[in-house]
């Protein structure tokens, strides 16, 4: 299952949270890491949906552009007949 960024910013959130309240030094490393890898996961999540709307968007207007070709070519063939 992906993670949202959103989800990914809470999970670090609560890591760094985590990180703070630890008395043991080897815990709060392990935390650290934890937030700091969920970070990273955060922005890849919100890549990766940027790109996808970025694609989709194209390919509506790729759509739409050929749709008015489209009609502009039945146009010009009506006119012609």
């Amino acid at each position: 299952m992906a993670d949202t960024y959103e989800a990914c910013c809470e999970r670090a959130d609560r890591a760094a949270k985590a990180a703070a309240s630890a008395t043991l030094d080897n815990v709060r490393e392990r935390e650290l890491r934890a937030e700091k890898t969920w970070r990273g996961l955060a922005e890849k999540a919100r890549s990766v949906a940027q790109q996808r709307e970025k694609v989709e968007r194209e390919k509506r207007e790729q759509r739409e552009a050929e749709l008015a070709a489209e009609e502009q070519a039945e146009q010009a063939h009506r006119y012609r007949a």
